[in-house]
């Protein structure tokens, strides 16, 4: 067992690895080349009797643990999208972790939930949004959708699930979304009793946003068939091709039909710090609840996703439930208990306040810049490329390009193509891609958001996709 003394050994030991790990983290293998069940068979079926040494167990980390990692925090991964770090938020959640702040309602912490009503305020400036929102942290954009849709229904019911269940009501309860949208919209459907029946998918135009009109056929359509439309999300950045939804039309559409609007900006929604982009968000202020993820381009650890509603009262009376454990004398004070699922918090808004104080805003929208102009310079390679092409715009930092050689043009052939190209890069262990499916084509993603990330590292990516897009090419023809 450790005493304070071994604690403090031990500790600078660790942040001395922790610092060395960052330096040198390119290596690593980005993607872990572990096979199923291997780090599995490394690890004992039942617990230590005796207590066991922190050396054993550090070296058992780096024997056991390590291979196994994909290490999200490699300049050259540009898979899915990226889950940042950097120094300061380290900083941060060591406090965090030290402090062990459960900090579920104001008394149980006043600094956690104060700091967090003020980290959202600042989220606010930052991203100029509505500025009579209000806010607080969610563990991600999916429990953040979560709320919205439990909140719209509940509204749509006025609170009569909440109380009774649906067996207590005739209500056929409808959500919306593109047929590009996350499958986290799914998936909070079900568990909001709507279920995969009740949620409609959106066409979407050539650029694979949702379609404003299709979306107000379906609406009317539906009411006429007896559904409740009950929530609309839009998304500014879908996952496979960064697609941003024209969020004005879709806020106006939804305003006519009184219909709740939540909007999904989960990893684009940093962008709106650089005053440049903020025209992705054009209409936000009509919505009725908008997220995004500083752990996805703000270069805060995971989990911190920024949830916004226009009517807090519409979020807290849909959660509120007050056991006699829970009441306290403070009044008038905020109790994020009650702002979405989770009793227990985490003190979430510590490293949001290192992180932004250490970046200042000018370092945090330099940073953003940064990357949103190496992807239009990859963009650009790709274009120019005879052998290579687009497959969707590239409006913010994700390219989405497949490999298409001259003279081939079977569809089947070339999905086969870029599938083996995909995993030939990955299986090198030098960089990291991820694949999504557009119009039946398979797409290679390249997300560039790596908190370090450079010009230098997506030439080195680049030169290397070249290289085994012939010798993909190659093997397919044996």
């Amino acid at each position: 067992m450790l005493d304070s003394t071994s604690f403090r050994t031990y500790a600078h030991q660790l942040v001395d690895w922790m610092a060395d790990y960052l330096e040198s983290v390119e290596q690593y293998p980005v993607k872990s080349p572990a096979k199923p069940g291997e780090i599995l068979s490394q690890l004992p079926a039942f617990p230590p009797t005796q207590s066991e040494s922190m050396d054993q167990i550090l070296d058992d980390f780096q024997s056991v643990v390590m291979p196994g990692i994909t290490h999200w925090q490699h300049p050259q991964f540009y898979a899915y999208f990226q889950a940042n770090s950097s120094f300061p938020s380290l900083l941060a959640e060591m406090l965090t972790a030290t402090l062990g702040t459960q900090a579920m309602i104001w008394e149980t912490s006043p600094a956690a939930a104060e700091m967090e009503i003020r980290m959202m305020d600042w989220l606010k400036e930052l991203c100029d949004l509505p500025r009579d929102w209000a806010g607080c942290i969610q563990p991600g954009a999916s429990e953040a959708t979560l709320a919205a849709i439990l909140s719209a229904r509940e509204r749509v019911s006025q609170f009569q699930i909440n109380q009774h269940g649906f067996q207590g009501t005739d209500l056929k309860l409808r959500i919306y979304c593109s047929e590009q949208t996350h499958s986290s919209i799914e998936k909070a459907g079900r568990i909001a009793g709507i279920g995969s029946e009740g949620l409609a998918k959106i066409p979407v135009d050539g650029e694979y946003a949702m379609d404003p009109e299709a979306l107000e056929r379906q609406l009317i359509a539906d009411k006429e068939s007896g559904w409740i439309p009950t929530c609309v999300t839009a998304c500014i950045g879908t996952t496979g091709s960064h697609a941003i939804d024209p969020l004005r039309k879709i806020a106006e559409i939804c305003q006519k039909h009184g219909v709740w609007l939540h909007v999904d900006a989960a990893h684009a929604g940093s962008a709106a710090i650089v005053p440049a982009y903020r025209e992705i968000l054009d209409g936000l202020e009509l919505a009725d609840s908008y997220v995004f993820n500083p752990h996805k381009w703000m270069f805060t650890n995971f989990d911190c996703s920024a949830y916004f509603v226009k009517d807090p009262d519409a979020l807290v009376n849909t959660f509120d439930i007050q056991p006699e454990y829970l009441r306290t004398r403070t009044q008038e004070v905020s109790n994020f208990k009650d702002w979405g699922v989770a009793l227990g918090r985490r003190f979430r808004a510590l490293k949001l306040w290192f992180v932004i104080r250490s970046y200042g805003v000018e370092g945090l929208q330099s940073a953003i810049r940064n990357h949103i102009e190496i992807a239009q310079q990859v963009a650009g390679w790709i274009d120019e490329h005879p052998e290579f092409e687009r497959l969707a715009p590239t409006p913010l930092n994700l390219v989405s390009f497949r490999y298409h050689p001259q003279g081939t043009d079977d569809p089947a052939i070339l999905n086969e193509l870029n599938k083996r190209l995909n995993h030939s890069l990955n299986d090198t262990g030098k960089l990291y891609l991820t694949h999504t499916n557009l119009d039946g084509a398979y797409t290679l993603r390249l997300s560039i958001g790596q908190t370090n990330v450079t010009l230098q590292h997506l030439e080195s990516a680049w030169a290397l996709i070249q290289a085994h897009a012939k010798t993909t090419m190659f093997d397919l023809s044996e």
